[in-house]
């Protein structure tokens, strides 16, 4: 059953990160990715606290992001913006599914529309990650129907992901578009509901939430 679960999204891949920046072997590369996730690169890296922290463009969205930081802090989840020699070539943001972190790369900060894109397709993985059970697990599920995802939008994903986490992506990429519809998946996962109460589990989520124990199987 796990094998239709994405244990890590694009982050997964990631091995043996270095400890610490004067170790980084080479600067945006997989290897600063995993010192930035591990928490142990933490020079210009900054936690976002409110909308303001990202500059005064980002304004047109104010509310939507007060919302997404307010959840995201409930469900005591991280976001980062971090210095671009943290990541790997035109990557502009990523979900740690271990530590429940979001990092955004601050090259993008000057282009608000594409990076509060990037917000909520990074913050729609973490409510993968919910709809998985937990945060507290490296599994995320699907939320809604791999059909409900748009044409264009899966044609998008299609170019641009590998086969083995495409459904996950174009999920996100679908919600990346879509006004407060990452907000709205994180209140669910905030609570004091489940988020499988919310949104009907597709048949394989349904299957590994009763395998886990977190539904009774009715069968």
């Amino acid at each position: 059953m796990k094998k239709f679960l994405a244990s890590l999204l694009a982050a997964a891949s990631f091995t043996s990160p270095v400890l610490a920046e004067d170790k980084v072997k080479s600067w945006r590369s997989f290897d600063s990715v995993g010192c930035m996730m591990l928490r142990e690169c933490t020079e210009d890296v900054t936690a976002i606290q409110t909308w303001e922290d990202l500059g005064p463009e980002y304004v047109v969205a104010a509310s939507e992001l007060t919302g997404i930081i307010a959840a995201l802090n409930k469900m005591e989840a991280g976001l980062f913006l971090a210095d671009e020699k943290y990541f790997a070539f035109r990557m502009r943001g990523l979900y740690d599914v271990r530590k429940n972190n979001i990092f955004l790369n601050k090259f993008y900060i000057d282009q608000p529309t594409k990076m509060i894109q990037v917000i909520r397709h990074e913050a729609w993985h973490t409510a993968q990650d919910c709809m998985a059970g937990t945060l507290d697990n490296t599994f995320t599920a699907l939320i809604q129907p791999e059909e409900d995802v748009p044409d264009w939008v899966r044609r998008g994903a299609e170019r641009t992901y590998p086969e083995n986490v495409l459904p996950f992506e174009a999920e996100a990429m679908w919600a990346m578009y879509v006004e407060n519809k990452t907000l709205d998946a994180l209140e669910v996962c905030a609570g004091p509901g489940k988020m499988w109460e919310h949104y009907s589990p597709t048949p394989l989520t349904r299957e590994w939430l009763q395998e886990e124990g977190f539904i009774k199987n009715e069968s």
